[in-house]
């Protein structure tokens, strides 16, 4: 999705669900980040509010970084 949708809440993300199975806390993922991803940043990912592209991305590097291994961006957002 390249545009906002007027409805910017899309509820729970799978995301969250990845960090509760990796046993990871928001903490360390922001920890993770080399690209100064923010608490709040992540605290709205896991909400489901609309993120653009590059702080969806930022949240899939920092989730590589945290974990060593490869997600694609549909394994951790359904905004599509």
């Amino acid at each position: 999705m390249s545009t906002a949708p007027s409805n910017r809440d899309l509820g729970p993300q799978p995301l969250g669900d990845v960090l509760e199975s990796k046993a990871l806390t928001r903490q360390q993922l922001v920890a993770a980040s080399t690209e100064q991803l923010t608490h709040k940043q992540v605290a709205r990912a896991l909400k489901g509010r609309w993120l653009t592209m590059s702080v969806r991305v930022k949240v899939l590097r920092a989730l590589e970084a945290a974990t060593g291994e490869r997600f694609a961006l549909v394994q951790l957002f359904n905004y599509e």
